[in-house]
C-alpha cells in the first residue's frame, strides 16, 4: 500500500512538476514575444524620428521610404555625438516673421544671420526662410536642402523661436495672400525694425520681408545683437550632412597630396554680363553678354564703359590677369589650385594661361565622380556650398571679385583664426599689369610692387572701415566680423 501511495506521490511530482515546467517555458516565450514587440516598436521609433530630427540620426540607414532626389549615401559618416539642446528662451510673441531671400547662396546666408537678429530683438517668431528660386541661377532647392533645419531651429532656440511653418490658422491666411508684404530699407538699424517693422507685425499678425539682402547696418548695432549674427553663421548655419560629407572627401583629397590654394574664380557667364566687363572677349562674347544683361530687368544698369570700369577696379580679374597676379605673388607652381566657380566663360581658351603657369589645377568635377555630384547637378547653392566649405579648409584662399562669397569666406576664415585669405587691390592690379604688360614694368620691377602691395592684404586682424553716410562702400560686417573674432595667437581650426 505505501508503495502504491509513494508512486502515486511520484507521479503527482512528476505531473506538477511538468506543470511548473510548462508554465516557466510558457513564461520565457511570453518574455521574448513582449521583448520583440517594444524592440520593434522602438525601432519604428527612432525611423520617424530620423525623419524629424533630420539625416544626422539615421539616414545612414538604407530605406526606400528616405530616399529621394537629393539624398546621397552618407553610410560612411561618423556618429554624430550627443548634443544638450540650449533651454528655451520664454518671451511674449509678438507675431509670425516671415522671409524671402534673395540671390545667391552667400547672399542668402547673410539675410538670414540679420532675420534672425531682427526677431530675436523684436521678440517674434521667424519662420524658416524661403530661399530664391527665381534668380539667375533658377535654383530649387528649398532651406532643408542646403542647411541643417532642424539644427538651425534647435540651436537658436534659446534666443528665438523659429518654425518650420505657420500655425494652421494663420497658414490658411498666408496660402490666401492675406499678409502684409513690403521690402525693409536697406542697411536700417535695428532702431528701424522697433519703430517700423514692429507695428506692423503686431497689427498684421504675419509681415513677409520680400527683400532681404544687407537690409541690416554694418556697424551702430548693440553687441547683443551683432554676436547673434556671428553665432547663426558660424554655428546655426551648418550645411546638410549630405554637403559636409562630400565637402570633407574633397578636402581629404586634397590633403592627401599637399596644401592647396582654393581660387575663387569669379568669371561665369552672369557675372561678366551683370558687370559689363568684358575684357579679353571677342566680338560675338561682347554681343551674346550685352543680350543677357538687358534680358534680366532688374539688372538696372545696361550701358557700361567696360574698360573704365575695369580702370576703377570695379571689374574681376580675368584669368590671364590672375595668372600674373599669382606669378608676382610668387605662388608655388607646383601648389594644387582648387577652382571654387562654376563654368569659366570662354572655356579653355581662357584658362590656357592659368593651366600652363599652374599645371595642377582641380575642380569638386575631377576630385569627385559623377555619381557624387548627380543630385546637385542644377542646384547651383548646393554646388557653392561644397565650393564653400573647400574654400575655408585652404590653406591659402585668393578671390578674384569682391562678391558675396568672397566676402563671407574671408569674414569666416577670420573666424577660424585669420587663416591666409589675399584680397587683391584690383584697380593696383589692372595698372601694373598693364604697365607689365606694355613694357614699362620689368618682371621683378611689376612683382616686387605687386607683393609690396598686397603684404597687409592676407587676411590678418584689423578694424571696420565705417563710412556712416555710405554704407556700400565700408567694409562689410561679414567679411570682417571683428565684435567675434579672438586675438590673432589663436591656433587655426578646422570645421570638417
Amino acid at each position: 500500500m505505501k508503495g502504491k501511495i509513494g508512486i502515486g506521490i511520484r507521479a503527482m511530482g512528476w505531473k506538477t512538476n511538468a506543470r511548473s515546467s510548462s508554465s516557466s517555458k510558457m513564461k520565457v516565450w511570453i518574455i521574448r514575444g513582449t521583448t520583440m514587440v517594444l524592440l520593434w516598436t522602438c525601432l519604428v521609433q527612432l525611423t520617424a524620428l530620423g525623419d524629424t530630427w533630420g539625416p544626422r540620426v539615421l539616414k545612414g540607414w538604407p530605406s526606400s521610404s528616405t530616399q529621394d532626389s537629393h539624398s546621397l549615401d552618407v553610410k560612411f559618416l561618423p556618429a554624430a555625438p550627443v548634443r544638450v539642446l540650449p533651454h528655451k528662451r520664454v518671451y511674449q510673441n509678438n507675431g509670425y516673421l516671415m522671409v524671402s531671400c534673395n540671390g545667391g547662396l552667400n547672399q542668402m546666408r547673410s539675410a538670414i544671420c540679420d532675420m534672425v537678429a531682427i526677431a530675436r530683438f523684436l521678440n517674434v517668431t521667424l519662420i524658416v526662410p524661403e530661399l530664391d528660386k527665381t534668380s539667375f541661377w533658377a535654383d530649387p532647392s528649398e532651406f532643408e536642402d542646403i542647411f541643417d533645419v532642424n539644427h538651425f531651429i534647435t540651436s537658436l532656440r534659446d534666443e528665438v523661436r523659429i518654425l518650420k511653418q505657420l500655425p494652421p490658422r494663420l497658414k490658411k491666411r498666408a496660402d490666401l495672400g492675406i499678409v502684409h508684404t513690403m521690402p525693409p530699407v536697406s542697411w536700417s538699424d535695428i532702431s528701424y525694425y522697433h519703430n517700423q517693422i514692429l507695428p506692423l507685425i503686431k497689427k498684421y499678425k504675419i509681415v513677409h520681408l520680400n527683400r532681404t539682402d544687407a537690409r541690416l547696418a554694418n556697424n551702430g548695432q548693440p553687441l547683443e545683437l551683432q554676436k547673434l549674427r556671428c553665432r547663426v553663421n558660424f554655428d546655426a548655419l551648418r550645411f546638410t550632412p549630405q554637403i559636409e560629407y562630400l565637402g570633407r572627401r574633397i578636402v581629404q583629397r586634397l590633403r592627401q597630396n599637399g596644401p592647396f590654394l582654393v581660387l575663387h574664380l569669379r568669371y561665369e557667364m552672369d557675372m561678366l554680363a551683370f558687370s559689363g566687363c568684358t575684357q579679353g572677349c571677342n566680338l560675338d562674347e561682347v554681343e551674346e553678354l550685352t543680350r543677357m544683361r538687358y534680358a534680366y530687368p532688374w539688372w538696372k544698369e545696361k550701358i557700361i564703359n567696360s574698360e573704365l570700369k575695369r580702370k576703377d577696379g570695379l571689374c574681376p580679374l580675368t584669368p590671364e590677369e590672375t595668372t600674373l597676379t599669382l606669378r608676382a605673388l610668387d605662388i608655388d607652381r607646383d601648389i594644387q589650385i582648387y577652382i571654387a566657380a562654376g563654368e569659366i566663360y570662354g572655356g579653355q581658351r581662357r584658362m590656357a594661361d592659368l593651366a600652363a603657369a599652374f599645371p595642377k589645377l582641380v575642380r569638386k568635377e575631377t576630385l569627385l565622380g559623377a555619381d557624387d555630384l548627380q543630385f546637385f547637378q542644377n542646384h547651383s547653392s548646393q554646388m557653392a556650398a561644397l565650393d564653400y566649405l573647400v574654400s575655408l579648409e585652404s590653406d591659402i584662399f585668393v578671390p578674384t571679385y569682391d562678391g558675396n562669397m568672397a566676402k563671407v569666406v574671408e569674414g569666416h576664415r577670420r573666424y577660424l583664426g585669420f587663416k591666409k585669405t589675399i584680397t587683391l587691390d584690383r584697380k593696383l592690379l589692372v595698372e601694373l599689369i598693364d604697365k607689365y604688360t606694355s613694357g614699362s614694368l620689368s618682371w621683378d620691377e611689376f612683382s616686387n610692387a605687386v607683393k609690396d602691395a598686397h603684404s597687409a592684404r592676407m587676411g590678418s586682424p584689423k578694424k571696420r572701415v565705417v563710412i556712416s553716410d555710405r554704407p556700400k562702400e565700408e567694409d562689410y560686417f561679414y567679411a570682417n566680423p571683428e565684435e567675434c573674432l579672438q586675438p590673432l595667437e589663436t591656433k587655426p581650426v578646422s570645421i570638417l
